[in-house]
């Protein structure tokens, strides 16, 4: 009785704010323990993977989102006509060197890739992939960057801690060579 009348609620809530809803927020948007909102989670998911319906309950950036069922994607694409703009292979590169070195500075990027960032760091920021974190102690106090919560819920990632580990020889080996 009681998930009955909360799974809608949850439902509607994760709908209507698009964007992940932390357990804490639920919990105070509906007045439950955070322990119940958890088990209501996780029994809306379970009814809904294993009905016909459309949509899905992800975990992503510490926080549920809905969204649609990957095996869906072709018929929403059909509908939508979406056109992805990709990021080029600097930019993805840059990225890559932001999420596992964060924070880091622009130099420290430019050591590691061997080319000025300028225009990639711009896209990256325009996009909302990386974020200003802060300053580093040091003369100049050059800009440090992060990633941001859009870049983990592009990347399907809970919290950056989600990222598979480098291998210690190769990438992060060359990578301790430079910094």
């Amino acid at each position: 009785m009681f998930y009955d009348e909360l799974k809608g609620h949850i439902e509607a809530l994760l709908f209507v704010n698009g964007d992940p809803l932390s357990v804490h927020r639920l919990a105070d948007i509906l007045n439950v323990d955070k322990e119940n909102i958890e088990d209501l989670i996780v029994k809306l998911k379970t009814d809904m993977e294993s009905s016909q319906r459309g949509l899905t309950i992800i975990k992503v950036a510490g926080g549920y989102q809905l969204c649609t069922k990957p095996e869906l994607s072709e018929i929403i694409e059909a509908l939508a006509q979406v056109v992805e703009p990709k990021l080029s292979v600097a930019a993805l590169e840059t990225l890559s060197i932001i999420a596992f070195r964060q924070p880091i500075t622009k130099q420290e990027i430019e050591m590691l890739r061997g080319v000025r960032v300028d225009r990639v760091l711009t896209t990256l920021l325009e996009r909302g992939l990386i974020e200003d974190v802060g300053r580093k102690e040091v003369i100049g106090r050059p800009i440090l960057y992060g990633t941001t919560e859009e870049f983990l819920k592009c990347f399907g990632l809970d919290c950056i801690e989600d990222l598979p580990a480098l291998p210690e020889k190769g990438i992060q080996a060359e990578i301790k060579d430079y910094v």
